[in-house]
C-alpha cells in the first residue's frame, strides 16, 4: 500500500501501540488524524507533532479520510467504527494493519511476556541507523518511534492480541514467554505455547533465550521437527533436547526458519556488577567471549536483555561498535523510570511498569541494590554515619544500613490477580513499607478480594490515590482516601511506584 498523502485516521490513538503506527505512517507521507476517549501526555504529544486529535470520538472525525485503524480495545459498537461502515470505508485494526505497513521492512521482532520493550530500545541504541516501533517511550529518543529510511525495523511485537503474528518477521526474538494474555488464546497455555512457535517459523533466523523454561520448550520441538536448523546452543549437562513431547500442532505451520542462535544467561553474561555514575545506576557484565559492556538500568534482567540485544545485533554491527552504542541507552519511560533524585529535600521517586509478580520481583530486587548502592556513596560522601546529616538520615530504613523502599502498589486487572494470587502475595518481600491503590480494572468486571488479608504480612497502607506535591521544601507524595483527605506524607527514601495503569501520571502530578 502506498502511504504517500493518503488519509488515515487512527481510533485510539492514545494507546502506546496506535500512536507508534501513526507516528510511523505519518513519517511515511500519510496525512495521520486520530481520536480518543480522553485527553493524555501521549494524545497532547502527538497533536504538538501536527496530528489533528479528536477527544472525545466523534462521528464526523473519519469524513474525507482513506483509512481507518483501531486500537485491539475499540468495539463494533463505537460511534466513529459504526460511521465508517456506514459510509464503506476501509477498515483495519492494528493488528491486520501490520501486515501492509511491515511488509517492506527487514523486522527484528521482539517478543516476550517481560521486558520486550527494553530489549527493543537497547537494540535500537545498538543500531543507531535502524527505525524502531517500541510500546513504550525511548528517552534516547524521546519518542516511541525513530523514524529511518533503512530497511531495517526494531519492532516491539504483541503476543496479548497475536499481532505478533503479523510483524513480518526477519529475526523472531524471544526473551521469555508465560502464561499471560490467555483471554486471546481460550484460557489454553499451550495455545499461546503453539502461536509462539509459529511467531518463530515466520522468520528467518531466531534467537532464543533457552534460560526460559517455556523458550527452552520451544527451542527442543523446533530441534526436533526440523534438525537440518543451523544451530548451537549450550544447554545444562542433565537437559536433553529430546525430552519433550511431540505435539499435534507441530507440523502444521510451514516454517522458513533456517538458523537459531540461542541465549543462555547462565552460560553467557558473568561477573554482573552495579556501578553509580552521576547517581544513575549502571549494570556492567561480561558477555561471552567479548568482554565487558555497560547498560544503564540495574539487575540481572538489565544484563539479560542487553545479552540478547547484543546477540540480534551481531550480524548487523561489530563488537566493539555494539559496545560502543550500548551506551547511548538512556533506558524508558515508566520502566525504573527516575522521576526524582534523592537529596536532602527530596526523596528518590521512581516509577515502574512491573505490573506481574514476576516484574515486581525484578524490580523491588533492583531497587534493593539502587538502594545499597545510594546509601554506601552518601556514607561515602559524608565519611561516616556519625557526621551525616539528619537530612540524609532520614531517608535509612530502621536498622539504618541502607536507604528505605517503599512500594506503592496499583494492581492491574482483576483477573491477572485471580489468576496470580499466591505470586502477588509473595512478591514483595525486599520492600519496607506497603501501600496499596485500587484495582485498575481495565474494563474488567469487579472480584472481590480481602486484601488487608491477603496482604498482611507486609502491614499494608491503603490510600485511593497518590498526590505529588512540589515545593521549595522538595518533593513528596501524599496518600489520600476517598475523601481526599490525607492519611499520610511519603518524603523519605526511595518510593517505587508499580503498575500499569495511571500510577504513572499520579506520581508525575499529571492526575
Amino acid at each position: 500500500m502506498f502511504f504517500k498523502n493518503l488519509k488515515v485516521h487512527f481510533i485510539g490513538i492514545g494507546g502506546i501501540g496506535v500512536s507508534g503506527l501513526a507516528r510511523f505512517l505519518k513519517a511515511q507521507g500519510a496525512i495521520v488524524s486520530g481520536s480518543d476517549i480522553a485527553e493524555t501526555s501521549i494524545t497532547k504529544g502527538l497533536r504538538s507533532e501536527g496530528i489533528t486529535i479528536n477527544i472525545p470520538h466523534d462521528s464526523g472525525a473519519i469524513n474525507g479520510k482513506d483509512l481507518i485503524i483501531h486500537s485491539a480495545i475499540i468495539k463494533d459498537s463505537n460511534i466513529e467504527i459504526m460511521e465508517s461502515k456506514r459510509q464503506n470505508k476501509k477498515i483495519f485494526s492494528r493488528k491486520d494493519a501490520l501486515l501492509e505497513l511491515l511488509k517492506e521492512r527487514q523486522v527484528l521482532s521482539i517478543c516476550a511476556a517481560h521486558g520486550k520493550s527494553s530489549t527493543s530500545a537497547i537494540l535500537s541504541a545498538i543500531l543507531p541507523k535502524a527505525g524502531a516501533i517500541i510500546g513504550a517511550i525511548s528517552k534516547e529518543f524521546n519518542s516511541n518511534v525513530r523514524v529511518s529510511k533503512d530497511k531495517l525495523l526494531i519492532f516491539e511485537a504483541d503476543e496479548s492480541d497475536k499481532s505478533f503474528l503479523n510483524s513480518n518477521p526477519y529475526k523472531s526474538i524471544v526473551l521469555n514467554a508465560e502464561a499471560e494474555h490467555l483471554e486471546s488464546y481460550g484460557g489454553d497455555f499451550n495455545a499461546l505455547k503453539n502461536a509462539y512457535l509459529e511467531f518463530i517459523k515466520l522468520a528467518k533466523v531466531a534467537v532464543l533465550n533457552v534460560g526460559c523454561p517455556v523458550v527452552l520448550e520451544l527451542y527442543k520441538r523446533l530441534i526436533k521437527e526440523m534438525p537440518y536448523l543451523d544451530s548451537k546452543v549450550s544447554l545444562d549437562s542433565n537437559v536433553a533436547l529430546d525430552s519433550v513431547e511431540s505435539s499435534e500442532n507441530n507440523n502444521v505451520i510451514e516454517s522458513r526458519l533456517t538458523k537459531i542462535d540461542t541465549f543462555n544467561p547462565k552460560n553467557d553474561i558473568k561477573n554482573i556488577h552495579y556501578t553509580l555514575q552521576d547517581s544513575k545506576p549502571y549494570t556492567a557484565f561480561s558477555f561471552r567471549d567479548f568482554g565487558e559492556f555497560k547498560i544503564f538500568g540495574i539487575g540481572e534482567h538489565n544484563a539479560q536483555n542487553a545479552g540478547i540485544a547484543i546477540l540480534s545485533a551481531l550480524e548487523f554491527q561489530n563488537i566493539e561498535s555494539i559496545r560502543k552504542n550500548i551506551l547511548n541507552f538512556k533506558g524508558i519511560k515508566k520502566r525504573f523510570d527516575i522521576l526524582c533524585d534523592l537529596d536532602s529535600k527530596s526523596p528518590c521517586i521512581i516509577d515502574d511498569y512491573a505490573h506481574h509478580p514476576t516484574e515486581i520481583r525484578a524490580t523491588l530486587s533492583a531497587a534493593k541494590i539502587y538502594a545499597d548502592l545510594l546509601f554506601k556513596e552518601k556514607v561515602r560522601e559524608f565519611e561516616s554515619l556519625d557526621s551525616t546529616e539528619s537530612t540524609f538520615k532520614k531517608h535509612l530504613n530502621k536498622s539504618q544500613d541502607s536507604i528505605k523502599i517503599t512500594a506503592i502498589f496499583q494492581p492491574h486487572k482483576y483477573s491477572r490477580l485471580r489468576d496470580n494470587l499466591d505470586a502477588f502475595c509473595a512478591c514483595f518481600v525486599g520492600c519496607d513499607e506497603l501501600v496499596i491503590l485500587p484495582v485498575w480494572a481495565a474494563g474488567e468486571e469487579k472480584i472481590d478480594f480481602d486484601f488487608a488479608k491477603l496482604f498482611k504480612a507486609y502491614n499494608p497502607i491503603f490510600a485511593v490515590r497518590v498526590k505529588r506535591v512540589d515545593s521549595k521544601k522538595g518533593a513528596s507524595l501524599h496518600l489520600l482516601d476517598s475523601n481526599d483527605k490525607l492519611i499520610k506524607i511519603l518524603d523519605f527514601g526511595i518510593i517505587l511506584g508499580l503498575g500499569a495503569g495511571d500510577i504513572t501520571y499520579q506520581l508525575r502530578g499529571e492526575k
